[in-house]
């Protein structure tokens, strides 16, 4: 009964921290005639500065790790774009109040939040042609985000979000 216990907490710590992707790209696209690849320069990610940097260098060593070069003349471009959002609680009590005899019944029932709202990050990566300029790929990552957390948490997150999102990249 233990075990279980602790199984059923780990399961809901993990759930609540995961990072949630979804991946599009064009079905056309032969991903193999892409080797290099480069950053715009007017990005505007919308996250600090030292959170784009972590970000940056996550890309920069899991697209190297998969054999990609970053080049002052790439074969695509990539565009990274943030947002944060607050989410409405998801737990509820409900109380009610019922009652009825001979056929007839009736009854009162109410919602109650319980607990806080949480914040969530949105973070969009656009992976564009330069030849074409035209969109082949993109992720859309959401994931918790706790704007007062420590440098090394911060950086474990963002490398977790680009594991995931590199994780489909390019598609088999």
């Amino acid at each position: 009964m233990k075990n279980f216990f602790y199984i059923v907490i780990v399961v809901l710590l993990i759930s609540c921290n995961s990072v949630r992707v979804n991946y599009d790209y064009d079905k056309v696209t032969d991903f193999t005639n892409y080797s290099t690849y480069n950053y715009f320069s007017d990005i505007e990610s919308g996250l600090s500065e030292l959170d784009e940097k972590r970000l940056v260098k996550a890309l920069d060593s899991s697209l190297q790790v998969k054999g990609f070069l970053l080049a002052e003349e790439p074969d695509f471009f990539i565009n990274i774009l943030s947002s944060e959002y607050r989410t409405a609680p998801s737990n509820n009590v409900g109380i009610g109040i019922g009652g009825g005899g001979r056929n007839v019944g009736g009854g009162v029932s109410v919602g109650i939040p319980v607990g806080s709202s949480g914040w969530q990050r949105e973070i969009r990566f656009d992976f564009v042609d330069s030849q074409k300029d035209a969109l082949f790929w993109q992720a859309v990552s959401e994931s918790g985000y706790r704007d007062n957390a420590s440098p090394s948490v911060r950086e474990e997150r963002l490398n977790a979000i680009v594991t995931k999102v590199l994780a489909k990249f390019p598609p088999q």
